[in-house]
């Protein structure tokens, strides 16, 4: 059975917005218009343009984009379909500069629109249960090369001090999820991260990392790479590692840079396509998946570009 859907078939699947609107109210109301500032769906009325709807309970009007990133945005419908097969389907992502230029709209808008999808994407972050089984943890380091940097900006560091620690734990054959934890990562926010995240007693498979050994509550075994050592039978890192090459490809191939404030979202768009968006299943399930998490999230431009 095919289970992708090429970018020629997804256009004529959804040729315009009516199209668009149509499908997404199908997809968070199953057909039958709920108020998403009370919830009910007996008093509602329907108003003279397509898609607008008032709630006579209380007296509230609202559209399909109501109580989703889509709120209170001027983008078609349809071209905000679109930028969630391209974000579900891309497998490195895609940048603003090139979803402007797929939409026709600026690349400002752009950045916007997929900032927004991202928020989207770390919407119940951490859900689905406590990781359990065999679980890998391992980190990385998110920044510039110092020798690139301008001679005034040059920290001369080396390794990974003075870049972003991204901490990251995958369940074997299961979910991914991965903590944007700043500068320096310390032995209590490994803890607390192992423990909020992963069952007790699940087999924990980690490098040589001195941390580690500290951490009680799971059978620990680590992998030692400074011996040239990757794999001991079941134990390894490199499905974590997997998670850490496919996102710093599209840190330099695609983004080339992303700062620590938005470095989150950007994460967890990476952490979405490995879980509900992986490539294994249908195109549309993917893209279900990713509308499903558009409901209850707003993100202000405002909010967006506050200082952190």
């Amino acid at each position: 059975m095919k289970i992708t859907l090429s970018h020629y078939e997804f256009v004529r699947k959804f040729p315009d917005a009516e199209a668009a609107r149509l499908y997404l109210e199908q997809r968070r109301w199953n057909g039958t218009p709920a108020c998403p500032h009370c919830g009910l769906i007996e008093r509602i009325q329907v108003r003279k343009v397509a898609g607008f709807y008032r709630c006579l309970s209380c007296k509230e009007d609202f559209t399909v984009r109501t109580g989703t990133i889509m709120e209170r945005s001027h983008i078609p419908l349809d071209k905000w379909l679109y930028a969630m097969y391209l974000v579900a389907t891309a497998r490195k992502g895609i940048s603003s500069m090139q979803l402007s230029k797929e939409l026709g709209i600026t690349q400002k808008s752009a950045w916007f629109l997929l900032s927004r999808i991202r928020e989207a994407c770390g919407n119940g972050r951490g859900g689905g249960g406590m990781l359990s089984g065999i679980v890998e943890a391992d980190e990385t380091y998110l920044g510039g090369k110092d020798k690139n940097r301008h001679r005034s900006k040059a920290e001369h560091l080396t390794g990974g001090k003075g870049k972003t620690v991204v901490f990251g734990m995958r369940q074997r054959e299961g979910a991914t999820r991965a903590i944007v934890v700043g500068r320096e990562m310390g032995f209590a926010r490994l803890n607390r991260e192992l423990h909020a995240n992963i069952k007790r007693d699940s087999l924990l498979c980690t490098d040589e990392a001195a941390a580690y050994k500290s951490v009680e509550g799971f059978y620990h075994c680590a992998i030692n790479h400074s011996a040239k050592e990757y794999v001991d039978g079941i134990v390894s890192t490199n499905s974590i590692e997997s998670v850490w090459a496919l996102l710093k490809r599209g840190y330099y191939g695609i983004y080339h840079h992303f700062s620590t404030k938005h470095m989150q979202r950007y994460v967890d768009e990476v952490t979405y396509r490995l879980n509900e968006g992986n490539c294994a299943v249908h195109t549309m399930d993917r893209i279900d998946a990713l509308i499903a998490k558009t409901d209850g999230v707003r993100l202000t431009y405002k909010a967006l570009t506050a200082d952190a």
